[in-house]
């Protein structure tokens, strides 16, 4: 898994990434939690998001925001960080310029910046969001939605209200030609302590289902 550098809007970027020798292998972008709150790139969650997409055939990239880790700059409210992650995207597209599909997985903060930069590129074909922070940003960008998706977290959830991410889920849902999943995953507090095997095993089926290789995991809903 080499270290990568990559060239961002503020300076350098610290990177992860993982290659797939198959020919047109997909790529997936995973967005760590809030960098003024200790998320960077290794946060668990994350760090389980990208082998889980590695298992499944991607090319996948994790990186640090601004100001966390070696990366340069300094947190920007997320503006900096939605330019951040353009620009990991385009540096993941640039080494894997036949990729046969894009995908991009958040976690939290995460989560919210790669709804906004799923917007902005038509190319990204699907997304995961693990405990999108419905109830603290805004979210309504999504107008509509699209790309189909994963939407999880967990109904012990102690940041983000259970019903405020099942109402964006609903909302998402309720859209015309796309399919948003809603799993929720029990006993899991917002940060998936002691439940980030579940939560791993319903990204995993829910890829395999996507991808068509296997049928749909049990949902944990």
């Amino acid at each position: 898994m080499p270290d990568v550098i990559i060239n961002g809007p503020e300076g350098r970027l610290e990177g992860r990434y993982q290659h797939n020798k198959t020919p047109n292998a997909p790529i997936a972008l995973m967005l760590h939690p809030h960098p003024q709150h200790g998320g960077t790139m290794n946060n668990k969650v994350v760090y389980q998001l990208f082998h889980v997409f590695a298992r499944h055939g991607f090319c996948v990239l994790r990186f640090n925001f601004r100001g966390v880790g070696r990366s340069q700059g300094s947190f920007d409210r997320g503006e900096g960080e939605l330019s951040d992650a353009a620009s990991a995207l385009d540096w993941l597209q640039g080494v894997n310029q036949n990729a046969s599909s894009c995908w991009i997985a958040g976690f939290s903060f995460g989560a919210w910046i790669g709804m906004q930069l799923l917007m902005r590129r038509p190319e990204i074909a699907g997304f995961v969001s693990v405990a999108p922070p419905a109830s603290m940003f805004d979210f309504s960008f999504l107008a509509p939605c699209p790309s189909s998706g994963l939407i999880v977290n967990g109904d012990a959830d102690e940041l983000v209200p259970v019903e405020a991410v099942e109402k964006l889920a609903k909302k998402l849902a309720s859209q015309k030609d796309i399919k948003v999943a809603h799993r929720v995953v029990r006993g899991a507090n917002h940060f998936f302590s002691d439940h980030i095997e579940a939560l791993t095993g319903t990204v995993d089926g829910y890829l395999a289902e996507s991808l068509g290789r296997l049928p749909a995991a049990v949902g944990q809903r």
